[in-house]
């Protein structure tokens, strides 16, 4: 008789533990750097859109109310509209002193050529603001069609005028 041999004892050996996965946190200095240099980013680029709205308030504004005048508020309406904005990017002591046919220039040395035309429309501008004789509905829309073109075109006012002489420009006021 053939004695079976008896299966082997198990031997003493310990269960396997597994580690842990790897936790995220604490980040690895490197990720501490690209965290610090984006959240910079993103303050500098938030800063820079907040002063540049700013900055072009007063210019929305004033083409906002521009075009909500009709021909029954007048010119007078739309030249004290031109002041505000005027004020707004140039210093008083430049823009309080002028009327007339020196505002008039003022307002188209601050154009680019193309769309200069305000002293081209004088004989318009000086009857709607001075005369007892009042414009027609056309030379209205003119007028108020010039005063546009300077508000987008003209404002902010540039470091440097049209004829190479250096503006002074400092904001007086915030809004129209």
């Amino acid at each position: 008789m053939s004695k079976l041999a008896a299966p082997p004892l198990p031997l003493p050996l310990a269960d396997i533990h597994l580690h842990t996965a790897p936790s995220y946190w604490p980040l690895a200095w490197g990720w501490w750097a690209v965290i610090t240099v984006s959240l910079i980013v993103i303050i500098i680029v938030g800063y820079q859109l907040r002063r540049r709205n700013q900055h072009y308030a007063a210019k929305q504004e004033a083409i906002t109310i521009l075009k909500s005048h009709c021909f029954e508020d007048g010119l007078t309406a739309i030249n004290v509209l031109l002041k505000q904005a005027a004020l707004s990017y140039f210093p008083r002591s430049v823009i309080a002193p002028l009327t007339g046919t020196q505002w008039l220039l003022f307002l188209d040395q601050q154009l680019p050529l193309k769309y200069r035309g305000f002293v081209d429309q004088q004989s318009s501008w000086q009857q709607g603001l001075f005369s007892s004789t009042p414009l027609t509905e056309s030379q209205f829309n003119n007028c108020r069609q010039q005063a546009l073109l300077w508000l987008q075109h003209a404002l902010p006012a540039k470091t440097m005028s049209h004829d190479n002489h250096p503006n002074v420009i400092t904001k007086e006021s915030s809004n129209v």
